[in-house]
């Protein structure tokens, strides 16, 4: 009967709570890609190092840092459908805040709260994708990390770990920045005479761990390229300027409120409490509040660092102003009773909920991507080459390849910032040359959203004539393909 007491009903009705949220119908455009790369791993029995899916950059080097990923997601769709991958990855983002949970101090209470605000925070960046791995992977390294302080020997889990996270993602990266900013911070209170646990000896083995884990780097299929591959993406000006994730958070979207709270929350507490947090923490809380602020896609890494600063503030200044309430009255069979229901009316929500979530997909797939234009073209075949949306391109690389290959698609890094630009020109009909990648390629079809501009600008030139349309695409045609020639 231990386990129904309401402490732990209640962190079980975290858990619960944090995997119905996380349950959730796959609407990534890059998953598709990631389901045919996984397919031709094992088709092949090789991997990919150079692109095979579209005429833009057919044959070209391709620095595909997610095959483990790929695999493991292929290998889920293939044996369990798209349930499996819901559940598996919902079940991932569960844990990854658990784990946050597990380090927050104080009494649940206060570290429940905190955590479900950095889940609402965080909530735009979950869903069946490889950033998800990575979430939990760093979780788990923050984890090792602060047991490390009084068991050392955990410390060098983070090497085995980092090799399995070079394979998995190109944020492996994300890994060896938080030990470095354990060690930077760790440092400082060396230096302010704030010397904990171990001293020397913890800042020396701190140090060995990073440079043991960047030794593993190589350990890859790409092997010396992972090292500046990460530090090229997050420099790439077109990938901030054009991908939503990528971009700085919009605050007048409510998507981004609660991170906004936090922020705010985060502000008052470090003013409002008589409890001084550790310069680490610090350190920590300043670099990846930055990171959040600079781009959508790391506000889940802020939320994991965080979370236990907002607990343990939180907790300090009530307790200043609010005495705690010790209830005399004892345990009763009724109370047992509540807390049994309660969590048993929770389980069978979050039941039905992923039951829900899956039987919902195939309508999401209708609403989200383009299973219309699809049909259309296994009846009709297209004049190639295609023109297609960068948030097509991964649906149809899924559904249309090898028959046929894609102008773009979600791994931007491949095309590269020219590209990206010369894209945004085109579909967004800007600049005198805007025409100049429908000439360069030769472009015989045209696949955008209904609303796109560069629409428009196609029909208004008389040389295009609508295929195909629905609530999703619209597929023009060139009404005389000869004169693009071959």
């Amino acid at each position: 009967m231990a386990w129904f007491e309401t402490r732990r009903v209640l962190i079980l009705l975290v858990a619960l709570g944090l995997f119905a949220m996380a349950c959730r119908t796959v609407t990534d455009p890059d998953v598709w890609w990631h389901l045919r790369t996984g397919q031709l791993i094992v088709q092949n029995h090789s991997l990919l190092h150079t692109d095979p899916y579209s005429f833009t950059r057919n044959g070209q080097p391709w620095v595909n840092h997610e095959w483990l990923s790929d695999l493991l997601m292929y290998g889920l769709y293939r044996f369990s459908g798209w349930g499996g991958l819901i559940v598996v990855f919902g079940a991932m983002t569960a844990l990854t805040l658990m784990l946050v949970f597990l380090r927050s101090p104080g009494k649940p209470y206060f570290a429940a709260v905190a955590l479900i605000l950095g889940a609402y925070a965080s909530a735009p960046g979950w869903g069946v994708r490889p950033h998800t791995v990575s979430l939990l992977l760093a979780s788990i390294f923050l984890i090792l990390l602060d047991r490390s302080e009084t068991q050392p020997r955990r410390l060098w889990w983070t090497i085995p770990l980092m090799v399995l996270w070079v394979n998995l993602h190109a944020e492996f990266a994300l890994g060896i920045g938080l030990l470095a900013l354990f060690l930077v911070g760790e440092v400082l209170e060396a230096v302010l005479g704030q010397v904990r646990n171990r001293g020397a000896n913890r800042l020396r083995d701190l140090a060995l761990a990073l440079l043991a884990c960047l030794a593993v780097v190589p350990l890859n299929p790409n092997t010396f390229r992972m090292y500046t591959y990460p530090v090229e993406t997050l420099r790439s000006p077109a990938m901030q300027q054009y991908i939503a994730e990528w971009a700085s958070p919009n605050f007048h979207e409510a998507k981004y409120v609660p991170f906004a709270l936090m922020l705010l929350a985060l502000v008052f507490l470090l003013s409002a409490s008589s409890k001084r947090i550790r310069p680490r923490d610090l350190v920590l809380l300043i670099v990846l509040s930055a990171g959040a602020l600079r781009s959508v896609r790391h506000i889940s890494v802020f939320v994991l660092v965080a979370v236990p600063i907002l607990s343990e503030l939180s907790a300090d200044w009530w307790h200043q102003r609010v005495r705690a309430i010790r209830s005399s009255t004892p345990r009763s069979k009724l109370r047992l009773a509540v807390n049994v229901i309660v969590l048993a009316a929770f389980l069978v929500f979050s039941v039905v909920r992923v039951h829900t979530t899956v039987a919902h997909q195939a309508q999401t797939e209708a609403e989200s991507f383009t299973p219309g234009v699809v049909a259309y073209f296994a009846g009709h075949p297209l004049q190639e080459p295609l023109f297609n949306h960068y948030n097509f391109g991964g649906y149809f690389i899924w559904n249309l390849y090898p028959r046929y290959q894609v102008y773009i698609d979600g791994r931007a890094d491949l095309y590269g910032d020219d590209f990206l630009h010369d894209f945004a020109k085109t579909y967004y009909v800007t600049g005198s040359d805007w025409e100049k990648s429908i000439r360069q390629w030769k472009i015989k079809t045209v696949v955008l959203p209904p609303d796109a501009p560069l629409l428009a600008a196609l029909r208004l030139s008389g040389e295009w004539s609508e295929a195909y349309e629905d609530s999703q695409a619209v597929v023009l045609v060139h009404r005389d393909p000869s004169r693009l020639g071959h």
